[in-house]
């Protein structure tokens, strides 16, 4: 009888954990949230209040807890992962390194904050990630001209950027006016990985040093150079943010008035709160995921696709791609999506036509070329998931669909 009772609680811990993330749905909803000390669920508590108030269930662990997992019976426990862990040197339970990378590789998604205490383990994970934290242990991001004024002089690590990346997909249509407060460290970005973006820069008189020595070398990392938040968007469509800074996200920052050193200007609150949150939505897929259903070709006239197609045929191409919304799929609109009729080069480049509800046709005659041809639509807008869907068909030609975020 206990047999029994152990299996049926097996059957029912797999299925309610295998529909509790759906395709239809992309928004992420249970998020392990891995900390240094539970002090900081307190201290960065509008954050995780913005995002539980948009339905997302945070299980919140110490790092290094001896129970904790991200897996069970071969099944994932969490949709994301955040780690305000800086100082962890090893995480606790069935985690550990590759684990983190593995689950980003499954298609997860995952957020790291760190700071001028940040351990191997954090760095070597935001290594791997594509970005690279200054080699001195002990620099933090220094700006003697766009600092951010304070009671105190200080040693002007508390800095305030709006060098913002220019992208409302990735941060929201609505403009963030007040500069964001930073203090911690800066990365840079590995030129070989074009997979990762800078969305928060420091300003081109900042540098990377130690505040409490004097320079003898030229510093590591200067300028605009320095990365302050970085986001990542894999091939598998997983989202990753990565900030040199766990105290950005701290309600002190959110609620702090700033007036950068530079300007007159004083906002009585920081961009931080509207910054991060805008950033959430993104990083969890509430903005620019896209998806494309219903394929069609056929004949001119005609309403099924057909085994082939010959010569001179005049034929019609359709799509629907539509973006997800947060709660819902809404028609992606644009003026540049793309069909090319493909052997080897493209013979016919299309491009869509929309009817503004998502979807997206066109028609042209079939090239006096004989071969196997392939549809083919690339389209590339930062900030966008990556949608690939292909059909083969017997006969003439095979069809495929290919929508990249990156090359």
């Amino acid at each position: 009888m206990a047999n029994l009772i152990a299996i049926l609680a097996l059957i029912f811990f797999l299925t309610t954990k295998s529909l509790s993330f759906s395709p239809e749905s992309p928004t992420n909803r249970r998020i392990l949230v891995l900390l240094d000390d539970f002090a900081i669920k307190s201290s960065h508590y509008l954050y995780f209040k913005s995002l539980q108030s948009r339905g997302y269930e945070l299980d919140f662990k110490l790092a290094d807890d001896p129970k904790i997992a991200l897996q069970r019976y071969g099944r994932y426990l969490y949709d994301g992962l955040i780690l305000f862990s800086p100082t962890v040197d090893r995480f606790g339970g069935k985690i550990n390194q590759a684990d983190v990378l593995e689950f980003v590789d499954s298609g997860h998604d995952l957020i790291v904050a760190a700071d001028v205490n940040a351990s191997d383990l954090i760095r070597e994970i935001a290594t791997d990630c594509g970005v690279d934290f200054d080699d001195d242990s002990a620099a933090v991001v220094i700006d003697h001209t766009s600092y951010a004024v304070s009671n105190t002089e200080g040693d002007h690590t508390l800095i305030a950027s709006d060098n913002f990346i220019q992208s409302d997909v990735i941060l929201g249509s609505k403009k963030i006016e007040a500069p964001v407060l930073f203090q911690g460290i800066g990365h840079s970005l590995n030129p070989a990985n074009n997979l990762v973006l800078k969305v928060l820069s420091a300003s081109p008189s900042a540098y990377s040093a130690n505040p409490k020595s004097e320079i003898s070398n030229a510093p590591m990392l200067t300028g605009s150079a320095i990365s302050l938040v970085s986001v990542v968007q894999a091939r598998n469509n997983a989202r990753i943010l990565i900030s040199g800074s766990l105290s950005m996200f701290s309600d002190r920052f959110f609620r702090s008035g700033v007036q950068t050193a530079s300007s007159s200007i004083r906002h009585e609150k920081s961009g931080n709160e509207q910054f991060l949150t805008e950033l959430s939505k993104w990083v969890f897929h509430e903005r620019g995921h896209l998806k494309a259903v219903n394929v069609k070709h056929h004949k001119v006239g005609e309403a099924g696709e057909p085994s082939m197609y010959r010569i001179s045929d005049d034929l019609e191409y359709s799509v629907e791609i539509y973006e997800w919304s947060g709660r819902s799929w809404e028609p992606y609109v644009a003026s540049d999506v793309q069909v090319q009729f493909y052997m080897m080069s493209p013979y016919v480049l299309k491009t869509l036509s929309t009817n503004q509800k998502g979807l997206y046709h066109t028609s042209f005659k079939v090239p006096d070329v004989y071969g196997v041809f392939q549809f083919k639509v690339e389209y590339q807008q930062l900030g966008y998931t990556s949608l690939s869907l292909s059909k083969q068909m017997a006969g003439f030609f095979i069809f495929t669909l290919v929508h990249l975020y990156s090359k």
